[in-house]
């Protein structure tokens, strides 16, 4: 069932491949550029969670995700939130937020019904980062700027509440 909703080799940019597993982007190291892909399956409705981690630097140079009204994004360098081009405040809305740490795994939720996207690591619950999603469907993404970073997605179904 993950392989059905691993990244599409048709939606990613030509900066990047998707290794043979189909979970793992691959970023080549071009510079001045951010690169990204999406999942083959996006989503309207029910409750979805993936989970994603880096190996290799984080970067900013151009936010991708986040920079239009189609999109929204957590960058991970300076924990800010994106959407429509625009900072929406930072994440996670803690004095001291903890910086991502390379091979950690972030837990990204999806939830149709309620129309919010939230973030865990570890097994902490970081809070809902965005609300009033439209109802549309919505694609995972991810993107990297750094050469030769590789991201991995990994679709885990419905997400557990506890």
């Amino acid at each position: 069932r993950a392989f059905h909703h691993a990244f599409s080799t048709n939606d990613c940019s030509r900066n990047v491949y998707i290794k043979k597993n189909g979970f793992t982007l691959h970023r080549n190291p071009i510079a001045q550029s951010t690169d990204g892909a999406r999942t083959k399956i996006g989503f309207s409705e029910g409750r979805h969670a993936w989970e994603v981690w880096w190996e290799g630097p984080l970067g900013t140079y151009v936010a991708l995700l986040g920079s239009d009204d189609q999109s929204w994004g957590w960058n991970l360098v300076d924990n800010n939130l994106l959407h429509n081009g625009e900072v929406n405040g930072s994440f996670p809305q803690c004095n001291n937020a903890p910086k991502y740490q390379i091979g950690e795994r972030i837990r990204v939720i999806l939830d149709m019904e309620d129309k919010t996207l939230a973030f865990e690591r570890g097994y902490e619950f970081l809070g809902v980062a965005f609300r009033g999603l439209p109802k549309v469907c919505l694609y995972p993404a991810v993107s990297a700027v750094y050469g030769n970073t590789e991201v991995t997605l990994v679709y885990l179904g419905k997400p557990l509440d506890g």
